[in-house]
């Protein structure tokens, strides 16, 4: 028997508790509601604070884990595509101006995220939004994991019909299916198949491109040179703007870093450094790793276009065809392929693993809110890969530069206005709370700081993206949905004074929340609804029993008796 196992086992012995708390009796026929999410939720933590109990993991682990997600290879696509359309120079203006804003915007979240050890929508309902109002971020959220994990599919359908003669639509369902048996393990899982595929990962892209590099030298000065498909691709801020659009698409990557980082370590004065540097690396930095790769994307491309044949347009984006051409310099036809063929598939692999995690947790965490019930995150698991699977079969591949510049505009809203709520309103105007609160009945159920803000920068950068006030500002959509969420989310926190945060600011509990570190307690408090021990953070004191309840319970409480009301 496992100790998840002992702690839901109605002969397990009492939990730990602190004094006067109630004893562990088996859960009422009512209570088993509860009970069946604590199951699902204990080994991923769904919906709730990552506990110290389980975050064994070193700050290296948890980073590799983070880092090894990114490995995927539409940074490849999109740098080639970018490039094609606006030529050398402006994609790569386009690409540093989206990875300083993407690094900016993803750092205050990165660090919540690891120093109260809560994912992305977690913090978001403490952020400006609510408990209900965050379920908008997690919509837009999920969105992005399922047009992500149907570009990585795509991509490996592209190698699997190149290498083994695989039809498109079968190599849609084999990239999607493959990744069920790995997502349903959660993070032990990832974090094991992140860190041993790293390595073998590293050598099948670094190889190639030092080939290139050495073999090629003229390559680069043709690569500076190149002037897009039509040839006129001069700078231009207008381009480097829209190509900066596409790249900014990927500025809600954060979340799925995120869900690793939820799962660092205590920050104490013997792992400050390594906690810091792996909170940086493995949070905003992986746009640094991302530019690189869309640079490199764009590299390959142009090589393929101007020193084999112009012809090779039609395939230059495609990672698989840019990979197999290089390999092929050095390389026999046979294990060009093979080797192409490989990192095409184990790139997808660990992309796609997140992309399935991270969308079933949001999906999960969204219609648990709204319906007060817990369907398991495997639904949300399978949910998310039809979506994707149907986004493939539609060939959204062929339309990646509109999607990815459509979307850039909801994700920057989103991240742009909770980073904007903690370095502005949390820490220059200490209108918000700075402890992010996540729990029921401790927030208002919308709060229109965030909510609205998001609503009308998202609604007005995509209404300038398609044209609406003039194709002159078009191209600068991004700028547009930035700047009206970094100044619409101060502003409406002044003018409500902040009074839509924080409901209640008493949960009831005398424990203390944080410990002499300032790390989330790991002092353990036992539900009375679930019957299973959870740490102090995870804890609000119920209304209507002399005891505790856990946030999930309180999620999935129908009737709402449990919760506490609002205080005066």
């Amino acid at each position: 028997m496992t100790d998840i196992e002992r702690k839901l086992s109605p002969s397990a012995p009492e939990a730990t508790t602190v004094p006067d708390a109630p004893p562990t009796v088996p859960p009422t026929h009512e209570e088993f509601h509860g009970l069946d999410a604590a199951k699902e939720t204990l080994e991923d933590y769904t919906l709730r604070f990552a506990p110290r109990s389980y975050r064994r993991w070193s700050t290296g682990v948890v980073a590799t884990s983070a880092l090894g997600g990114i490995a995927y290879l539409a940074d490849f696509a999109i740098g080639a595509n970018i490039g094609i359309a606006h030529g050398t120079v402006n994609a790569l203006w386009g690409i540093m101006i989206a990875a300083v804003i993407i690094f900016i915007t993803g750092f205050p979240l990165a660090y919540y995220a690891a120093r109260y050890n809560i994912d992305l929508d977690l913090i978001t309902r403490g952020s400006g939004f609510g408990y209900y109002g965050s379920v908008l971020t997690n919509v837009i959220f999920a969105t992005f994991t399922f047009i992500f994990f149907a570009l990585e599919g795509s991509i490996m359908a592209q190698g699997l019909q190149l290498g083994l003669g695989i039809p498109l639509w079968l190599g849609y369902a084999v990239s999607t299916l493959m990744v069920i048996p790995l997502v349903i393990y959660g993070m032990k899982a990832l974090a094991k198949l992140q860190v041993w595929t790293t390595p073998l990962w590293l050598v099948l892209f670094v190889i190639p491109m030092v080939y290139l590099l050495v073999s090629h030298p003229d390559s680069v000065e043709t690569f500076f040179q190149y002037q897009g498909a039509d040839g006129n691709g001069a700078p231009s801020f207008a381009a480097m703007m829209l190509a900066a659009g596409v790249c900014l698409s990927l500025m809600a990557q954060i979340a799925e870093q995120i869900d690793y980082l939820r799962f660092m370590p205590p920050r104490t004065e013997a792992n400050k450094r390594s906690w810091w540097r792996a909170v940086i690396l493995a949070g905003p930095g992986w746009v640094i790793f991302g530019a690189i790769k869309q640079v490199v994307g764009l590299f390959v491309a142009v090589y393929i276009i101007a020193k084999l044949t112009p012809d090779a347009a039609a395939t230059a984006n495609e990672p698989v065809h840019q990979f197999l051409t290089v390999y092929e310099q050095f390389l026999p036809g046979w294990a060009a392929m093979t080797l192409a063929v490989i990192l095409v598939v184990i790139s997808q692999i660990k992309i796609n693993v997140t992309n399935a995690y991270s969308g079933s947790l949001a999906w999960t965490n969204s219609f648990t809110r709204v319906t007060k019930r817990y369907p398991g995150r495997l639904v949300f698991v399978l949910f998310n890969l039809a979506v994707a699977l149907l986004l493939m079969e539609l060939n959204m591949f062929s339309v990646l530069n509109t999607i990815l510049g459509f979307y850039a505009n909801c994700a920057m809203a989103w991240v742009v206005t909770v980073a904007a709520d903690i370095v502005i309103n949390k820490g220059l105007l200490k209108i918000s709370p700075t402890v992010p609160e996540f729990r029921r009945g401790m927030l208002y159920a919308f709060n229109p700081v965030g909510f609205v803000s998001v609503i009308l920068s998202a609604g007005l950068s995509i209404a300038v993206f398609f044209g609406l006030f003039g194709e002159a500002i078009q191209p600068f959509s991004p700028i547009v949905a930035i700047v009206l969420a970094l100044v619409l989310t101060p502003l409406i926190a002044v003018i409500t004074k902040g009074k839509y945060y924080l409901r209640r600011t008493d949960d009831g509990i005398d424990v203390p929340m944080f410990d002499a570190d300032g790390n989330p307690s790991g002092e353990h408090l036992t539900c009375h609804v679930c019957r299973v021990d959870y740490e102090r953070p995870d804890m609000v004191k119920c209304e209507t029993h002399d005891a505790y309840i856990c946030s999930l319970d309180l999620s999935t409480d129908k009737v709402g008796d449990h919760v506490l009301p609002a205080q005066a």
